[in-house]
């Protein structure tokens, strides 16, 4: 049975305000609360169903700073079995692509991975292009956009929804797939499942354990050179209606080019 390895990430919780530092224009994450990324919740539940179905081991990996073993440990009181941490500062203000160079040489020292579990996109950078990158990366066929996911024996089925129907998509393991927000409901952790969770392995790499070289914001491909505060939302115009409302409001979506 294949044992699974489930990408998370811990992000500012969307109802904290968010920004970037002024100093280098990357995420500021002391600025807000920290959560696991709601999508990994999902994915974690999807890995918990196939191994309760098939056997196997469920292993969560994460790259991000120190803060991020909350988000790990969330994971595991889920019911994960071990978790992959890998910091390094060193990896700050990494892009996309050296990301999913780092996640491929992580699940390659998980022994035995052989499935892949992403969200489709994080709620921070909503790239949605990091499941797709370490497929290639790892020469894994790709299955993404999940809302359904089946395993028949050394093959993976899933079902993708898109704007003009369902597409049904299989391949051989291993392969990586992303899921979406229709995939399933993420169980809540127990109390039994929390207190377990401290027991629970966690191992921790370095850059230099992955062999990984040009990774942080000197390296990376793409950087942010610049950023502005979101401009205030400015009152809106008031139409007085004196029986002729409807010609005001028509010449105001005229001049708008709304019609």
């Amino acid at each position: 049975m294949p044992n699974i390895v489930v990408l998370v990430k811990q992000v500012p919780d969307t109802y904290s305000e968010r920004k970037l530092s002024d100093s280098d224009f990357t995420l500021d994450r002391e600025s807000a609360d920290a959560v696991l990324d709601e999508i990994n919740e999902r994915a974690i539940e999807e890995a918990l169903v196939i191994k309760e179905a098939h056997g196997g081991e469920v292993t969560v990996l994460s790259v991000g700073p120190e803060r991020a073993t909350e988000a790990i440990r969330k994971g595991l009181s889920m019911g994960a079995d071990k978790a992959v941490h890998v910091v390094d500062d060193s990896l700050h203000g990494s892009d996309l692509l050296q990301t999913a160079k780092v996640l491929a040489a992580a699940v390659g020292k998980v022994e035995g991975a052989e499935l892949v579990i992403a969200g489709n996109e994080a709620s921070d950078g909503q790239g949605g292009a990091v499941p797709a990158v370490l497929a290639e990366l790892l020469g894994y066929p790709q299955l993404t956009h999940a809302r359904k996911v089946e395993i028949d024996g050394s093959s993976v089925k899933v079902t993708r929804e898109t704007d003009e129907g369902l597409t049904h998509l299989e391949a051989s393991l291993p392969a990586v797939i992303s899921v979406g927000e229709k995939i399933n409901e993420p169980r809540y952790p127990s109390f039994k499942g929390i207190m377990a969770a401290k027991k629970k392995p966690v191992e921790t790499l370095s850059v230099a354990d992955l062999g990984v070289d040009e990774v942080g914001l000197d390296a990376a491909w793409s950087t942010v050179t610049e950023a502005a505060p979101k401009p205030p939302r400015e009152a809106g115009q008031r139409v007085e209606d004196e029986g002729d409302g409807g010609v005001k409001v028509a010449e105001y979506l005229v001049s708008q080019k709304l019609i």
